[in-house]
């Protein structure tokens, strides 16, 4: 056994580091929280291409929930995000929902802006008013073509 109380102070000192390091890690992922304490809401979008799950749901800059499940609808053939949200977010039914980048090299989120509306979204509704991700690529091949859709044509 340790006869030292430097040992037993660091020991000690260690195991609750690691105590708070799990609890700390357990609050971000969300593990243990109740099912009371968010609300989940579908965004059907034509591109989904940069998002998958766990890929932050931001307001105003601020995350306020995780996409938790990504799937095709074979119907309409486009992706749709199931989003967690914080249950103490109330988001008007006619917010949109839209992919964003974080910049030229930054990953993607999804940005929820809201609307107007007098009525909030409840539990499982869709968000009607998408914007997919727009493909860099795309665009600066637009760019170095000249190729646009400007509507000039000779």
């Amino acid at each position: 056994m340790a006869e030292n109380p430097t040992e037993v102070a660091v020991g000690a000192g260690v195991v609750a580091l690691a105590f708070g390091f799990l609890v700390y890690a357990g609050q971000i992922t969300g593990f243990g929280a109740g099912a009371s304490d968010h609300y989940q809401l579908t965004a059907s979008f034509r591109s989904a291409e940069g998002i998958s799950t766990g890929t932050d749901v931001r307001l105003a800059g601020v995350k306020i929930g995780t996409v938790t499940a990504m799937d095709l609808n074979r119907d309409t053939f486009r992706a749709e995000a199931k989003l967690t949200l914080d249950g103490d977010i109330a988001l008007p039914d006619d917010t949109a929902a839209m992919i964003s980048s974080e910049g030229l090299l930054g990953g993607n989120f999804v940005e929820l802006v809201p609307g107007g509306s007098m009525f909030n979204f409840e539990d499982g509704q869709v968000i009607a008013d998408t914007q997919g991700s727009v493909s860099l690529i795309n665009l600066l091949l637009k760019f170095v073509t000249g190729s646009g859709d400007d509507g000039a044509s000779e």
